[in-house]
């Protein structure tokens, strides 16, 4: 086993990337970072940095040491924060959700930790198949998906509805849309961008939206960046479908229009959890944050259909 002094050492030094602030820093002399880095070189069998007077490159050695080193030291914290009382306003939690909802939640999940700085959320923008597979590897503690998994290694509940909806530029009238209009207009694509016009078109009642197919349509534009995709629909650029949430954080919203079908098409938001013993305290603190937003997002886009 590589001595763990000797490590914390080397990555201040390469961090740092001066023996005389590493010396500092840790409290030591230059002389003794110099013998710490030359025993865990020798222990190791290869040089991990080359000297250069006063100066030092890392080896590929090296870097390989350091990022052993730094996933070492994340594995520590990671203990001490699982060894710590359970507490709802400290620690973090992994969130994995679609960018839209990462847009919406992101704002309201900061005010939470401006209350609570100790309490922490990371939030992973994803598809819907790798917000499944980061909560049953670990790498997300929540996840929000828009179907109800069937493996029994998962918990869920219903959250909310969200609404879809087919989005093109104000300037463009939704007088008589057609296929032929939609197809000269061009789609702004995005990740998950066949699945939401899929959806849509099975579901709006519009009979000539069911002859829509995606691989058949003019692309206009692709955005990968949630908060970009309705800028060149906003220019004029092209139509697309998103959730609602989406253009309730675009600044231009005067810019865009939503095409009403005969049938409203949304999605079922559930929140998943891996199974375990206990749910932790933080998790519940979060869970119930992003309930509020999604019912006072609910109420908002009711009241806004309604006035409609």
């Amino acid at each position: 086993m590589l001595n763990p002094l000797w490590l914390k050492t080397f990555v201040t030094l390469i961090e740092t990337g001066h023996f005389t602030r590493t010396a500092e820093k840790l409290f030591m002399t230059q002389p003794g970072v110099s013998q710490h880095i030359k025993k865990l070189e020798s222990v190791c069998g290869y040089s991990l940095i080359e000297r250069n007077n006063k100066s030092f490159d890392i080896t590929a050695q090296g870097q390989t040491v350091y990022h052993y080193a730094k996933e070492l030291q994340l594995r520590e914290s990671h203990l001490i924060a699982k060894l710590e009382p359970d507490s709802p306003f400290k620690g973090t939690v992994k969130l994995a959700c679609s960018g839209s909802l990462a847009l919406l939640l992101y704002p309201h999940l900061l005010d939470l930790q401006c209350e609570h700085p100790h309490l922490i959320t990371h939030i992973e923008a994803a598809p819907k198949h790798k917000v499944l597979a980061d909560i049953l590897s670990g790498d997300a503690d929540i996840g929000i998906v828009t179907r109800m998994p069937t493996d029994k290694r998962l918990i869920g509940e219903k959250l909310s509805i969200e609404p879809l909806c087919l989005m093109l530029p104000a300037s463009h009238s939704l007088e008589d849309l057609n296929l032929e209009k939609l197809q000269n207009l061009g789609v702004i694509t995005h990740p998950d961008v066949e699945n939401c016009l899929s959806l849509y078109c099975d579901n709006c009642g519009e009979k000539w939206m069911e002859e829509i197919r995606f691989d058949k349509l003019p692309v206009s534009g692709y955005v990968n960046q949630l908060s970009q995709i309705l800028l060149p629909v906003a220019k004029g650029l092209g139509f697309t479908v998103l959730p609602l949430s989406a253009l309730e954080n675009f600044p231009d919203k005067a810019k865009i229009a939503i095409y009403q079908p005969k049938h409203e098409v949304s999605e079922t938001l559930y929140l998943l959890t891996k199974q375990r013993a206990s749910t932790p305290l933080r998790f519940t603190t979060i869970i119930e944050q992003i309930k509020d937003v999604l019912l006072r997002q609910d109420r908002h886009a009711g009241t806004e259909r309604s006035c409609n």
